[in-house]
């Protein structure tokens, strides 16, 4: 899915980066969910029940967090900016199945894929999408 563009154009960076941390969150949560439904059906991995269980697995923010310590060496300085910055936003949302500290990693993480998405950088997200699903799928193998 290089070319994930949905709606309105994408933005220039700057425009995407004076964007604030939890709107770039809110939209990566989108996003993530979107690539992981996708794949999912299109791998064909079961009914929507089965999905469904699956995708709490991957979306979750335990998992999320857990699958962050694995890329953030590989990050761009850019990239690590927009982590930090969604990392260190305050929601004021106390999460309900998560500690603290992961709640706080998946926004960071989910702030990061906004902002991909948000200025059309589709090759990049693709690209750390198919890591989390490497990741995922060859240990539940």
């Amino acid at each position: 899915m290089t070319n994930l563009h949905i709606g309105e154009p994408p933005i220039s960076e700057t425009n995407a980066r004076m964007t604030g941390p939890l709107k770039l969150a809110y939209l990566g949560d989108a996003v993530l969910d979107l690539y992981v439904r996708d794949y999912m059906v299109k791998h064909d991995l079961g009914n929507v029940n089965a999905l469904h269980k699956k995708a709490i697995t991957i979306v979750n923010a335990s998992a999320q967090a857990a699958f962050v310590s694995m890329i953030e060496p590989e990050l761009s300085e850019d990239e690590r900016h927009i982590f930090k910055r969604g990392r260190n936003a305050k929601s004021g949302m106390q999460p309900k199945n998560a500690n603290v500290t992961d709640y706080r990693i998946a926004t960071g993480f989910e702030a990061l894929l906004g902002y991909l998405y948000l200025c059309g950088k589709y090759e990049r997200l693709s690209s750390i999408m198919n890591r989390l699903f490497e990741t995922v799928f060859k240990s539940n193998s």
